[in-house]
């Protein structure tokens, strides 16, 4: 299954963005799973976190989860989950992808949600980054080999990503 990560910052978009990528991956005939990591500490707050794995779903994810703490929101409790763990239980649904939704430090490809210039950082911190989308035009000049695209270009960073996961398989 191909696996593709929306990392960046709190209130980055990341949620909307993997909401939308759901919904065309179902649209084009894909079995979509999502993973969303509450990196925030603690169990995920079921009255928020958990809301964010059910738009997974009504987006069109066969199956999603939350990560928070060791606490799965497929009901499996352990000291921690790993993203290697949870994507296993992943591989015995019938799943053509999974979205991920945090875990910034696994390996896996990155689209990188940058909301402001304060947020370049994570491109120098961060591996396998594959394209960015940014809220606002990056002021900083640097050697990158992956595009940016604006926020506002949600028509062209989609098609693009969606190449990538057709590509893919």
């Amino acid at each position: 299954m191909k696996i593709l990560q929306v990392v960046g910052y709190k209130n980055s978009g990341k949620t909307t963005l993997v909401e939308k990528l759901i919904k065309e991956a179902a649209h084009q005939g894909y079995r979509v799973g999502a993973v969303k990591h509450h990196g925030h500490g603690g169990y995920p707050d079921l009255s928020e976190q958990w809301n964010d794995s059910n738009r997974h779903r009504q987006a069109g994810a066969v199956v999603s989860s939350v990560e928070g703490n060791g606490l799965l929101q497929l009901q499996a409790i352990q000291d921690k989950w790993s993203l290697q763990q949870i994507l296993h239980i992943y591989s015995f649904f019938p799943v053509d992808v999974v979205f991920v939704e945090g875990f910034k430090k696994e390996k896996y490809p990155k689209i990188v949600m940058l909301r402001s210039d304060d947020d370049i950082e994570l491109l120098t911190s961060l591996e396998n980054i594959i394209a960015v989308i940014a809220w606002t035009t990056l002021s900083k000049s640097f050697a990158i080999d992956y595009p940016i695209f604006s926020i506002e270009d949600e028509k062209q960073y989609i098609q693009w990503i969606m190449n990538d996961v057709r590509d893919a398989m």
